[in-house]
């Protein structure tokens, strides 16, 4: 066996053996569970290559739309999942409850303004902040300095919270879909717009290849060969789904934020009060005691396992950066942290566990991200800053 296949699979059953442990403390079974499906979703994400930025510069520069709709399939496969769960937990939407733990933020203007800056920070840094932690397993030299920056950018944001949260974020509505629709009719209005958004983008699909498909090995099929995109979005979908329903919603951002909130708590560098933050829905950044979180684990079963996956395939490329990749993930992570901090969330928390839970707050949060990443990337390249 290959040095890389026995270093993947000697991660993976160190994985396996971790949460085995985890699950054997009545008091850890949460963060077993939060362990496994971080490694479910770090492998998914490395295999179909579900990274936002670069789906959307696939369709940008290559009119290329199966990225594009791997997102699509993703939202819809979730949705559908999200809208059984919560119909079980919460059988009338109509009252002035929410459903527990969803990402349901307000919607107003710094909203999008977070969006657009977290857009832009993917054109700079090259990736949101999902697609940076499962590019750290791939040796990315950017990685690490993108969440450096993020770490900074939630700082930042903690900093400007206050003057937002008063002049706006405190009268913004919080709109949840099914509260209004019901659940059918929020299921319906969302299936209805993201087929709207696929039915152009079908039209851009390449001609199928007339050649016959040489045969692939089932395991090299899984673990070597790259998995379309549609596959990977649908995988996100129910990953998302069932992480909802027995730990939380999908997010990568709340142990970052929530450490980067102890640090700069601990440096004094926080205002004695953040009004009206820890009451809202999100990825929450509260202070941290203990040492492992449920998010925390789930962030270190994505890093591994994508480096077991990324081994298996041949795509741990790991590189030493140059001064241009270290200052665009410093800038572009500032970015992202700051709009993640100030939108409650980022891709993977607002946009996709948002939209999935009816939450206008993910569609606000999604365009503006996609408005800004386009902006960015395209002056960026007129003003040859980036490639």
């Amino acid at each position: 066996m290959p040095l890389r296949f026995a270093s993947a699979a000697l991660i993976g059953v160190s994985i396996l053996a971790a949460a085995l442990n985890l699950s054997g403390d009545p008091g850890s079974s949460r963060l077993a569970l939060s362990l496994t499906f971080g490694a479910l979703f770090g492998f998914v994400l490395q295999r179909s290559r579900f990274c936002f930025f670069c789906l959307w510069r696939d369709l940008i520069d290559r009119r290329d739309p199966r990225g594009a709709l791997g997102i699509l399939a993703a939202l819809a496969a979730g949705t559908v999942g999200y809208a059984v769960v919560l119909g079980a937990w919460l059988p009338d939407p109509s009252g002035v409850r929410l459903p527990p733990d969803a990402h349901i933020g307000p919607v107003g203007p710094i909203l999008a303004l977070a969006g657009a800056a977290f857009g832009a920070g993917m054109a700079i840094s090259g990736s949101c902040i999902g697609a940076h932690l499962y590019r750290l397993g791939e040796g990315s030299p950017t990685a690490p300095f993108a969440l450096v920056g993020t770490a900074l950018g939630f700082v930042l944001g903690f900093l400007t919270w206050n003057t937002l949260y008063l002049a706006s974020i405190s009268e913004a509505p919080v709109i949840w879909l099914p509260r209004h629709l019901g659940y059918a009719g929020s299921l319906v209005l969302t299936l209805a717009v993201l087929a709207a958004l696929a039915v152009p983008l079908l039209r851009w699909l390449p001609p199928a290849d007339a050649a016959p498909s040489r045969r692939i090995a089932p395991l090299r099929a899984v673990f070597v060969e790259r998995w379309p995109t549609w596959l990977g979005g649908l995988a996100v979908g129910a990953l998302g789904t069932l992480a909802y329903l027995r730990v939380g919603p999908l997010g990568v951002t709340a142990e970052i934020g929530g450490r980067a909130r102890q640090a700069a708590a601990g440096l004094d560098l926080l205002p004695a009060r953040l009004e009206g933050l820890d009451g809202f829905r999100g990825c929450a950044t509260a202070i941290r005691d203990a040492i492992l979180t449920p998010n925390g684990v789930f962030i270190a079963g994505l890093v591994a396992a994508s480096l077991a996956a990324a081994l298996a395939a041949g795509e741990f490329r790991p590189a030493l950066p140059t001064r241009g990749q270290a200052v665009r993930g410093l800038v572009g992570g500032l970015l992202l942290g700051w709009g993640a901090m100030t939108g409650l969330g980022c891709s993977v928390g607002t946009l996709l566990s948002g939209i999935m839970a009816g939450a206008a707050s993910g569609w606000v949060f999604g365009a503006a991200m996609f408005a800004g990443l386009t902006a960015t990337l395209l002056a960026g390249r007129r003003l040859k800053l980036l490639a």
